[in-house]
């Protein structure tokens, strides 16, 4: 007899009005109540950040896991009342799967990013286990599940058939999905610790996901039924693999932990290698990400940033200097064109006053006197050719108005008559 079969009979069997009412208003009340209580838990959380592990999920959960959880404590009272509770126990089966179903999804929408990939595997989920409920109910899973094991094959010793591919898929499809869900929620934890610098915490969140992947798979495993000692087949296959042709793939992932553990080059520094210049934005399992003063992101292998030369301009300070060079007539007065230049450094909001800009003679050029500025900058982030060029402008204004010349290149020209040039030939 289904389940379905035997709450009929038991609904037919001890059936009254008042057996009934009961029934109902249990049902109705814990349906209530758990709205109300999901509604209460819904404001806490959204007060308390630190209790929300999927984007928008709480609130799918919170209702049927709240309303299952009071129905399901109202039946053990009812039945000292009544002997079967066939109405209360098809409404626990159905509630529980409403809350499973919402879980699955909670779960994935923190998981998987926001698109079209996410709202097709909540569909499929949502679909494929309403089905498995209407078949539990009406008795035919069972059936279901003699057809599937029916259909198999033999490996060695090793009996497989499309039920035990089955279970093996969702095994380890759920493993992985909490322990990935676990995890993110550890990471996003740690990555929002500012004790730690953000290097170690990328650190510890990536150790974390790896070891999360690898519990899941040791404990999907056994579920169906593989012996894990033929993990070893599989690493010997996996060092293989990366002898020939994938050492260059896990020579990244390690070079990869290398920088986030020894910190040489860490998220936020302004850094020079393979001719590029920019900001690390993020340091990933296989490359870097390194963000140019223009925009532009730049993909490089963290072997690349093990192996080659990389100029860290913010390592030990994050403070860098900047130069600006202009020409002026050897007729000038080098102690105003000095403060003028150091005025015009000063201006500048960006330009630090400790330590102090400073503007001295670097060359005594063809076409006049070569001098120097220099100020430090604390954000070289933000890029330094808008600096420089706001500096050169003031500087351009200020002589202008004080009468300092600006030289140019002039050359001086002789013609030589074509019969003095006859001559002299």
């Amino acid at each position: 007899m289904s389940p379905l079969q035997r709450m009929l009979e038991e609904f037919a069997t001890h059936a009254s009005g008042t057996r009934t009412v009961l029934q109902l208003a249990v049902i109705a009340a814990g349906v209530g109540v758990g709205w109300l209580v999901s509604s209460v838990l819904r404001r806490q959380v959204a007060k308390q950040a630190i209790w929300k592990f999927g984007a928008g999920g709480f609130d799918r959960v919170a209702f049927p896991l709240a309303a299952l959880a009071l129905i399901w404590g109202a039946r053990f009272g009812l039945r000292k009342i009544v002997a079967a509770t066939p109405g209360v126990d098809l409404a626990i089966a159905l509630l529980a799967a409403f809350a499973v179903i919402r879980f699955a999804v909670y779960v994935l929408r923190h998981i998987l990013p926001d698109g079209a990939f996410l709202r097709v595997s909540e569909r499929t989920i949502a679909v494929t286990m309403w089905a498995g409920v209407a078949l539990h109910l009406t008795g035919v899973l069972p059936e279901v599940w003699e057809a599937l094991d029916a259909v198999a094959f033999t490996i060695g010793k090793q009996r497989i058939s499309l039920l035990l591919i089955l279970q093996g898929v969702l095994s380890v499809a759920v493993t992985l999905a909490i322990s990935m869900w676990v995890a993110r929620a550890v990471e996003e934890r740690v990555l929002a610790t500012e004790r730690l610098e953000l290097s170690t915490r990328v650190v510890v969140a990536k150790l974390v996901r790896a070891f999360a992947f690898f519990v899941a798979i040791l404990v999907a495993l056994p579920l169906v039924g593989i012996d894990l000692t033929a993990l070893s087949v599989f690493s010997g296959a996996l060092g293989v693999g990366l002898g020939l042709g994938l050492q260059k793939i896990a020579s990244n992932y390690v070079s990869g932990f290398i920088i986030l553990l020894d910190r040489s080059i860490r998220i936020g520094d302004l850094v020079t290698v393979d001719n590029r210049q920019g900001v690390v934005k993020a340091i990933e399992s296989r490359y870097t990400v390194i963000r140019s003063l223009d925009g532009t992101e730049s993909i490089i292998p963290n072997d690349t940033m093990i192996t080659q030369a990389v100029t860290n301009h913010s390592f030990t300070d994050p403070k860098v200097v900047v130069k600006v060079a202009v020409t002026v007539g050897y007729g000038s007065d080098i102690d105003r064109v000095t403060a003028i230049l150091v005025d015009a450094a000063r201006k500048q909001p960006r330009v630090l006053r400790e330590p102090a800009p400073s503007a001295w003679i670097g060359a005594l050029g063809d076409n006049g006197i070569e001098m120097e500025a220099a100020f430090w900058i604390a954000d070289p982030d933000k890029g330094q050719a808008p600096l420089r060029g706001a500096v050169l402008r003031d500087i351009l204004e200020a002589c202008r108005a004080q009468g300092i010349e600006i030289p140019f290149p002039k050359r001086d020209v002789t013609l030589i008559p074509a019969a003095a040039a006859q001559i002299s030939q």
